[in-house]
């Protein structure tokens, strides 16, 4: 599929006989202000005024359209970050994006995602970790990571917070695979909650 053409930092032009290749439907978060300038997970600098969006498993780089099941208004974006890590939400938007979608005063949205174009296929092959937090208490995220470092040898597991707050944990499993991955998380016991997460 071609690649679509960007007309400037805030619009993402695709042609108009696009075909959608995935589509989901799910819950659409924004975040923004704890995470503008930071590193994103596709490298670039998060920019909350870009029309941008972070979904856990979507290939970095894929371009979607968003469309607010609701008042059916929709926008385009490019995934270039991981997240939402809440239960019951697929999409967290730049806070650019949430306001062409009227998600911004509302908070959350039920939305229609339609992946239009994926720099790698979505259904197969990618790199996967498992991300689990937040905890609220430093020491409670470390003992656990100890626990999988001793019964996960072939796994990396590393400590980070958020800037949302908290201590997360992401468990890297031996060649990134998606299955070992899946099972890590079946097996893993804690209260907090558990993301199989593409990292590419």
């Amino acid at each position: 599929m071609p690649t679509p053409r960007r007309e400037s930092r805030d619009e993402i032009v695709v042609p108009p006989n696009a075909k959608v290749i995935y589509h989901e439907v799910g819950w659409a978060s924004w975040y923004g202000p704890g995470f503008q300038n930071r590193k994103g997970a596709n490298g670039e600098v998060f920019d909350t005024n870009k029309m941008t969006a972070a979904h856990r498993t979507l290939p970095l780089n894929s371009i979607v359209r968003v469309t607010d099941l609701k008042t059916n208004e929709s926008v385009i974006v490019r995934i270039t970050d991981r997240g939402p890590f809440v239960g019951d939400r697929i999409l967290d938007l730049s806070r650019a994006a949430a306001r062409k979608l009227s998600v911004f005063q509302r908070g959350t949205a039920l939305v229609r995602l339609e992946v239009l174009e994926t720099p790698t296929p979505i259904a197969s092959g990618g790199r996967w970790c498992v991300q689990i937090g937040a905890f609220p208490d430093h020491e409670q995220a470390a003992k656990l990571k100890q626990k999988l470092t001793r019964r996960y040898h072939t796994a990396k597991v590393l400590q980070f917070s958020s800037p949302m707050g908290g201590d997360w944990l992401r468990v890297l499993v031996a060649n990134d695979d998606k299955k070992r991955a899946e099972e890590l998380i079946h097996e893993t016991q804690t209260d907090a909650a558990k993301f199989l997460v593409r990292i590419d």
